[in-house]
């Protein structure tokens, strides 16, 4: 297994930002009956999404959310030693959105940014990335800005994906500290499951075309959308979350010499209700330490677990704090963070 481990590294704020335009998922799309519409919408959990407008970005989302933390905890910004950006729907194909976020920011020429293109998993490993870089003598900050506007992939007319996924941007500040003590990532990867979550079209093995745009039926319950539009075998992706993550949970906690229980919070990647109430029971975890999100904002991706901070534990992260965190999805990947953190300022959620 990747097992990395830091000393003495945390998360000293996070921020996140919002579309306004709320979706309800029971009146989403005019393609299904009122009651598949019902039945959808009451198994998974989602009631409510936020969607960006056509020309809004994930690096919009980002920018919104790095202000309100930069503005909040007076950082400066020539303090600021690295930039990740976390997104698989980015501004172009190049640059790296990473870059035109840098120069947004004003942040200095000193600052190295870079793009990490995951999916569902990407806020643990873009973690693990930050909190690797700041082992190095000469680094002190590192900000994450993690983006996803999902809403722009996925089909209406695809009842098995069209009330899913919603839009959301975070902005996350990493820095060195004594009282964060010790954190754990295991992260892991499975390739030959990378059909179950997949765009077919746009990109350099088959590129944009009339034919990857035209819209037709892909199977025998009349779900319609083009080869550039997102699809998900929610079966495979179930079995496989069910096989993999609560015994990758329970191997870190193993490794780690930590009891599964002992954690003041555990934050799920929310995929949905269904999947999450299925792992709270097979890990018989303490409901009220599993804050949830996915009624209100659905499945955001790699954004799921920064955003249900900052919506669901408002004043909840002071003094010192045990958090277990697991992701998992597109790729498919998966991984299991233990973290600590100390008086972690959460700012209250932008919209734009």
């Amino acid at each position: 297994m990747a097992l990395l481990s830091s000393s003495n590294i945390g998360i000293a704020g996070i921020a996140a930002c919002v579309p306004k335009n709320i979706i309800d998922n029971y009146h989403y799309t005019q393609y299904f009956s009122a009651d598949v519409v019902r039945k959808v919408v009451d198994k998974i959990g989602i009631q409510e999404r936020r969607f960006t407008d056509e020309q809004t970005c994930a690096s919009d989302l980002c920018y919104a959310a790095a202000n309100r933390l930069i503005a909040d905890m007076n950082i400066k910004k020539e303090d600021i030693d690295a930039l990740i950006f976390i997104s698989q729907t980015p501004d172009y194909r190049m640059p790296a959105t990473s870059f035109l976020l840098h120069e947004r920011l004003g942040l200095p020429k000193t600052t190295m940014a870079f793009d990490l293109t995951l999916g569902c998993s990407a806020f643990l490993y873009g973690l693990s990335i930050g909190y690797s870089l700041l082992q190095q003598p000469s680094m002190q900050r590192v900000l994450i800005l993690d983006g996803e506007t999902r809403s722009k992939v996925y089909s209406p007319k695809d009842r098995k994906t069209a009330f899913l996924f919603g839009d959301a941007g975070a902005a996350i500040l990493l820095e060195k500290g004594n009282k964060y003590g010790e954190s754990h990532f295991s992260l892991n990867s499975d390739g030959s499951m990378s059909d179950a979550i997949k765009i077919d079209g746009g990109g350099y093995r088959m590129p944009s075309s009339v034919e990857t745009l035209r819209e037709r039926v892909v199977d025998e319950y009349g779900n319609i959308r083009n080869m550039e539009q997102g699809y998900m075998n929610g079966d495979d992706v179930f079995n496989f979350v069910a096989r993999e993550v609560p015994k990758d949970i329970k191997t870190l906690c193993d490794i780690t010499k930590n009891d599964l229980q002992s954690f003041d919070f555990y934050l799920l990647h929310q995929a949905n209700d269904f999947m999450n109430q299925f792992l709270i029971r097979k890990l018989k975890l303490c409901q009220s330490k599993v804050p949830s999100s996915i009624a209100k904002f659905g499945n955001t991706s790699s954004v799921s677990i920064p955003l249900t901070i900052v919506s669901e534990l408002q004043n909840q992260l002071y003094g010192q704090k045990k958090l277990l965190l697991s992701a998992f999805g597109v790729g498919l990947s998966w991984g299991t963070a233990i973290i600590n953190t100390h008086d972690c300022q959460i700012s209250q959620l932008v919209e734009i």
